[in-house]
Parts: C-alpha cells; structure tokens; sequence
C-alpha cells in the first residue's frame, strides 16, 4: 500500500539530508516538513506579479501575521521566527530548523498592484520527525507459528512486509491495515523484509527466516480425554498425556531446517514383563517334562522288544532239555 494517499498536494520526499518541499500553490494543500530540517512551501508562482502579500499562521479568525512582501520588499512581522524564516522572491518561503509547534494552519493572501485583494489560500503544515533504522524481533508460538515485530521511531509509522519479494497479508489485523507485527503460518522460511515509512523519509530491513525449531509431533490422549495429532512446541508443552512421536532437532540453519520423526517403542509395565517371562517359563517347562517322558517311554519299549526277542530264542532250547 502506498504511504501517501489522499492529499490534494504531496509533499516531496527528503531529497538533501532532512530538507523537505512541498508545492503549495493550491488552497487546501497539505505539506509535510522533517522535524529539526528545513521545509520549503512554494506559496506563488512568481511573487513579482503581486503588489503585495501576507502569510500567517492561524485561520482566518486567530491568525499571527508571519512575513509581509511588498513591491519586492518583504519584512519578518513575527519576532520570534525571525532567524529561522527566509522569503525567495519568485514565491518560496523557507523555514528552518523546524519545530513541532511550526506544525498548523497558514494563510497566504495577496494583492493586486493597486491594492485590491486577489485571493486567499489556505495550507495544513505538519512537522514530523523522520523514521529511525527498523529493528527485527520473533518468537515462536506454541503451535510452530513465528510471531515477528518491526520496531522504529518516528511520527505516522506505516509498514509493509514481504516475504522472498511477494506481500504478505497474513496479518493479524484487518485486511489493509498496516501494521508492525505479524504472524508467520507454521513452516514458512525464507527473506523476510520489513519496510516502515512516513510522510518524510522511509527505511528497511530484512532477514533470512527460519521455521521455529524444537517442535514435536504429538499423537495422543490429552487430560480432559480429546485426541490430539498436531506439531506443537516442544517446550512448556502440556497437551498430551504421553507423546507417541517425537521430532529431532533442525539441520544446516543457513538453508532449510529438516525436521525428522522416530517412533518411539510402546513401554510395557513391569507386571506385563513378568507374566511374559511366566508364561514363557511355564511353557518351557512342560515341553522339558513331556520330552522326558517320551524318552523314558522309548527305552522301555526298547528294552521290552529285546527281552521278548531274548525268550523266544531260549524258550524252545529249554523244552528240548527237559524231555
């Protein structure tokens, strides 16, 4: 949005130093001087053309007569400017070292070359001070969204940002008003410039962003029972009871932060642990048993075999021997 919008006469940029101009040849004009500089209000295009010319300071009702030109002449009629006020004869007037209370109504009426009134014009004079170097500030918020502020001096302070050369509108405050703090959505990185400005001068600064580091992700069962799955901080977070998934610390800061997930294992209480081994032991145990049984079974049916087969080659000898 432009600093300066509305104004019937806009006053020039600072063009040497905290000196100021303003073309004020309209009535109604509004010019803008630089605190502690010099402001020049071209009252006519030629002063010469007139027989004679007053400029106050006030309205028309409650005025201070400033300077009188007359036949090329002109004359300082308020003392206490005296030594900061200069008249140019083709029209300008100069005012230097400016202060706040210069800031007010004037009033230009001319004057034909018998006398006779010609015109009245009026002017808005404001005395501002400049815009100082603008200083950047961010946090991070709770939710991985970056909070910065653009901080400077001066009067009627307006501002701009931009991220990577493209206007950013996601501010907090209504669409179209300008303001010294935004709020960045989560992730976004790259050259964020902050303009500030004023009716006198205008200033920027600019830095690389970063997404906020520290954050994890979060999948789990909060105190009141809602399930929760976002990134949040990871400091100071209390949203959830236990935390299924954490995220790892950024990389390389002077380029894209890499934000990486490790599942963390499902912890088991100690009795889970010992009904497991339990049960492992119990089973182990009934395998060891059945496996002697079995063996013990096999030796007897061995040794059964072997006997039988022992008396039926004995048997029939004995029977022999008897009769």
């Amino acid at each position: 949005m432009e600093a300066v919008l509305g104004l019937l006469v806009i006053s020039a940029g600072v063009s040497h130093g905290l000196e100021t101009s303003c073309d004020a040849r309209e009535d109604g004009s509004q010019c803008y001087g630089a605190l502690g500089g010099t402001v020049y209000l071209q009252l006519v295009t030629d002063a010469t053309r007139y027989g004679e010319l007053s400029f106050y300071k006030g309205s028309t009702g409650n005025k201070t007569e400033i300077l009188r030109m007359k036949k090329d002449k002109w004359v300082i009629k308020y003392t206490p400017i005296k030594d900061r006020v200069h008249f140019i004869n083709h029209g300008t007037f100069r005012l230097n070292n400016t202060r706040r209370n210069d800031s007010g109504e004037y009033l230009l009426e001319t004057f034909n070359s018998v006398g006779l009134a010609s015109g009245t014009r009026g002017l808005q004079l404001f005395i501002e001070a400049p815009v100082s170097s603008p200083q950047l500030s961010s946090e991070c918020l709770s939710h991985g969204e970056m909070r910065v502020s653009c901080s400077s001096e001066g009067d009627g302070t307006q501002y701009s940002w931009t991220l990577d050369g493209q206007t950013l509108r996601d501010t907090e405050t209504s669409p179209g008003e300008e303001t010294n703090t935004i709020t960045l959505k989560k992730g976004l990185s790259g050259n964020l410039t902050c303009t500030i400005r004023n009716y006198i001068s205008s200033d920027t600064v600019s830095r690389r962003i970063l997404p906020c580091p520290g954050l994890i992700y979060v999948n789990c069962t909060s105190s009141n029972g809602t399930r929760v799955s976002e990134w949040v901080n990871a400091t100071g977070n209390t949203l959830c009871v236990e935390s299924t998934t954490v995220a790892t610390v950024t990389v390389e800061t002077t380029t894209v932060a890499t934000v990486a997930t490790v599942e963390s294992p499902t912890s088991k209480t100690s009795t889970e642990h010992s009904a497991e081994i339990s049960s492992w032991a119990g089973t182990g145990f009934n395998v060891f048993v059945y496996f002697q049984l079995a063996e013990v079974i096999i030796l007897l049916t061995i040794c059964l075999g072997s006997y039988c087969f022992y008396k039926k080659k004995t048997c029939p000898q004995e029977k022999d021997d008897g009769e």
